[in-house]
């Protein structure tokens, strides 16, 4: 009677993947399709939850990092996302201890912080923006390429 339980929770989590395309219950999929397989060879229920558990942690941790890496390479960064790597034009002093900076990017005037709190930056110096927290840019100093 185990396998037939095993086998609807695979039949769901697949459902659930395939309705959602978001990589978060193919791995437990997984897992409930080994312990489908133990089931049918006899195996105490202890043991197939056990391995049930096992397998789905290590597929979710060994293959998670892969397949965010290859299967969602195309997925395009929107808004904030797309701004990261860019460059912007400092419009007033950065200045972390002080709690002032902005900077412009794409037009729009955003209020920005040195990623480094030391750094300092004037106005019209050229940053790459390292992230977003909250409305801030997280910014550094531009390399110069030679």
């Amino acid at each position: 009677m185990a396998s037939v339980y095993w086998l609807v929770f695979f039949v769901i989590m697949i459902g659930i993947e395939i309705g959602t395309l978001a990589l978060t219950t193919i791995w437990f999929a997984g897992g409930a399709l080994v312990a489908f397989v133990l089931s049918l060879f006899g195996a105490g229920e202890e043991l197939q939850l056990t391995v049930f558990v096992v397998v789905s942690f290590l597929l979710l941790f060994f293959t998670r990092p892969w397949a965010s890496r290859y299967l969602n390479k195309n997925t395009v960064r929107t808004n904030v996302e797309s701004l990261i790597g860019k460059t912007a034009r400092v419009t007033q002093q950065i200045n972390n201890e002080l709690g002032t900076g902005s900077a412009v990017v794409g037009g729009q005037e955003w209020t920005a912080r040195a990623q480094d709190p030391e750094e300092i930056y004037e106005p019209d110096t050229i940053v790459v923006i390292q992230g977003v927290r909250g409305v801030k840019l997280i910014v550094s100093r531009r390399q110069e390429v030679e």
